[in-house]
């Protein structure tokens, strides 16, 4: 079974390289520079335990090159959201007919949009990547929290993880994937305003005041699902209703029992951080933004999500984006009937 990533950066590479070292046949289709710099270094994996795996640069097939699509089985979709209907076209033009197309993004709107393109030739299966890998230089990629891929199980989404067997790169098999998908979109709400802050997760974690505006954007998302009759699934040890409350409890309770079950690693910090400090488009119209789409689309109004998405966007065109905790605390949540909700 052979597997092609296409995007191959943080969670493509760690992902690839996982399977690799599990005895999977895995090829790399990603930007020059981390093929360029695989190639000087090797692929090095590492994760919050203390896990680590290296492959040389003989063990790892990088190209940039999509052709490398046409004998793939299975391809594992990993570009950014805002990168998918490219990716949709690279794969119509160059993918094999009835390979399964593993989508491994953020948000909830990749698999219907790679659906539309790629109509009854591939088969689209959804998938959640629950952690963070952040990359650390020298073809070093680092799982910084805990957490299992979860994939639609289908008959060859189980085979490949009965290849793939244990460890960081070990998959999970669900049924309820659009409950999964919107879960997963609760947490990610962190994203955006671990981006904001300029810190580490660890750091913003640690700031009250973070996680009050966090907390504010999961009461206004947990009240336009329920409009909308979605039911966002559990991820992680805390049910979704109860999130907010967990994630806004005082630091005494939060630091102590929270970040302890959580395993979060000094070293991670959120893909949305990465792409503004590289000067990158965000998927903040992916995470935050189907919020606000969804609240419009049944007559609602989701300010909280609407604020930060365009904080986001102005750091994207290069205004200044670091905020304090009680600076972002202040601007996002001043006059929203839902921040004093539960002591916000």
């Amino acid at each position: 079974m052979t597997i092609a990533i296409l995007g191959a950066g943080s969670i493509g590479c760690f992902l690839g390289g996982a399977w690799s070292a599990a005895g999977v046949p895995v090829r790399f289709i990603g930007r020059a520079p981390i093929g360029e710099t695989i190639a000087a270094d090797g692929l090095t994996l590492t994760d919050h335990s203390g896990w680590r795996v290296r492959r040389g640069p003989d063990q790892v097939e990088f190209t940039t090159n999509a052709k490398a699509l046409a004998d793939a089985e299975i391809i594992a979709l990993a570009v950014k959201s805002n990168a998918t209907a490219e990716a949709a076209k690279q794969i119509a033009r160059h993918g094999r007919k009835g390979a399964v197309v593993i989508s491994l993004q953020n948000g909830v709107s990749n698999v219907a949009t790679l659906r539309e393109a790629l109509g009854a030739r591939f088969e689209i299966v959804p998938a959640m990547v629950p952690f963070n890998v952040a990359y650390l230089g020298h073809g070093r990629f680092h799982k910084g929290v805990a957490g299992e891929v979860v994939v639609e199980d289908t008959p060859r989404t189980r085979a490949l993880a009965e290849q793939v067997g244990k460890g960081p790169g070990a998959l999970g098999l669900a049924d309820d994937m659009t409950g999964i998908a919107w879960g997963k979109l609760l947490i990610n709400l962190n994203n955006a305003v671990n981006a904001l802050s300029g810190r580490t997760l660890l750091e913003q974690l640690r700031e009250r005041d973070y996680r009050r505006v966090v907390a504010a954007s999961i009461v206004e998302a947990l009240d336009v699902l329920a409009a909308a009759g979605i039911e966002p699934a559990k991820i992680g040890p805390i049910p979704p209703q109860l999130l907010p409350h967990a994630i806004a409890a005082p630091n005494l309770i939060f630091n102590n029992l929270f970040l302890k079950v959580q395993k979060i690693d000094a070293k991670a910090r959120s893909s949305m951080a990465d792409d503004l400090r590289a000067g990158r488009p965000t998927e903040i119209d992916y995470l935050n933004g189907e919020v606000v789409r969804l609240a419009k689309a049944q007559g609602k109004r989701a300010p909280v999500n609407a604020a930060i998405v365009d904080l986001v966007k102005q750091a994207e065109l290069g205004i200044e984006h670091l905020w304090s905790p009680e600076d972002l605390r202040a601007h996002v949540l001043q006059g929203h009937k839902v921040a004093p909700v539960f002591g916000y």
